[in-house]
């Protein structure tokens, strides 16, 4: 079971929830988004990053937007 994370208490438009690829267990649970399609980084899910500024590494240029 994962805990709560900033993106979705922050309402980003850009969240996607939770990636389950293995819908029997919760191994490999992790958040994703269309900036981190294969698992936020945990700084951003959990720490104190804002994810406001492009990061070297993700895709795109989403960064943290409200709903």
């Amino acid at each position: 079971m994962l805990i709560p994370t900033n993106c979705f208490e922050r309402r980003c438009k850009w969240f996607g929830g939770v990636n389950k690829p293995d819908p029997s267990t919760e191994m490999g649970e992790h958040y994703f988004c269309s900036a981190y399609p294969d698992g936020i980084p945990f700084e951003i899910t959990i720490g104190d990053d804002l994810h406001e500024e492009v990061k070297p590494g993700q895709t795109g240029d989403y960064v943290y937007k409200e709903e």
